[in-house]
């Protein structure tokens, strides 16, 4: 990174000084959390923040170091989507799972979103739902932004990409907030099926919902009539994990 000197941090306006900072406490944060030397970096910074006419980091504990970059973030409008934000400190993965992967596949049909198919992979490993397959039209995980957003979930999940509805195992259950839909609450999960999420804008395909053996909908009860689909996933994930795991 290019280290400044004083004369020319000064001559920067006052919102390039701040993003400045804010890229040499991000350098730091990683530093740290990659176990790196960054005694170095800390006196940078320090010289920087006086110059700006900021205190000095009293500690370089994580979560001072990432207060003080969105701090920086803010004053020189740096933004960010989420999976641009600072790496979150990982300290509880597990070595090995703590049951097996439910017999389940999960069907990931035309989602536009990057973020979204990262989400939905991360929850799916988490709570052990089986397989994942994506069709033709959703990004798969070898895609940058799949990956940033699994956080390594990926690896840890059987995909499959460019399915067809024909080669999905049944019974296949539609996510969907249709026309006699079943309550997610009133819902029991078979042993074995394949949960199909849909499209951000028109959900499932009519060819899906045409082939479902079932189609459930989450109850809502505020003015909204829709979920973001990940989140969405992440709810229904969650009763299939009550039913199935207090089963085993």
């Amino acid at each position: 990174m290019k280290v400044f000197s004083k004369e020319k941090f000064l001559s920067l306006p006052k919102q390039q000084q701040h993003k400045k900072a804010c890229e040499l406490v991000r350098v730091l944060y990683d530093s740290i959390l990659a176990d790196k030397e960054y005694e170095g970096l800390g006196g940078e910074y320090d010289a920087m923040a006086s110059w700006l006419g900021e205190e000095s980091l009293k500690e370089f504990t994580l979560e001072a170091i990432a207060d003080r970059y969105h701090y920086h973030c803010k004053k020189g409008q740096v933004y960010h989507k989420e999976h641009n934000l600072l790496p979150r400190v990982r300290t509880g993965d597990a070595d090995v799972v703590s049951s097996p992967a439910l017999p389940i596949a999960i069907y990931l049909e035309n989602i536009r979103s990057a973020h979204n198919v990262g989400s939905i992979i991360r929850t799916v490993e988490a709570m052990g739902l089986g397989s994942i397959h994506f069709s033709s039209e959703t990004a798969f995980t070898d895609n940058k932004q799949v990956k940033d957003t699994a956080m390594g979930a990926e690896s840890w999940v059987e995909c499959h990409r460019d399915v067809s509805i024909e080669d999905l195992p049944r019974p296949l259950i539609a996510v969907e907030t249709a026309e006699d839909a079943i309550p997610l609450n009133s819902f029991v999960f078979p042993e074995t099926f394949t949960l199909a999420v849909g499209n951000e804008e028109y959900g499932c395909s009519d060819a899906f919902l045409k082939a479902a053996d079932y189609v459930i909908y989450i109850p809502q009860y505020g003015r909204k009539n829709s979920l973001n689909v990940a989140n969405a996933f992440a709810v229904v994930a969650g009763e299939i994990t009550r039913q199935k795991r207090t089963m085993l």
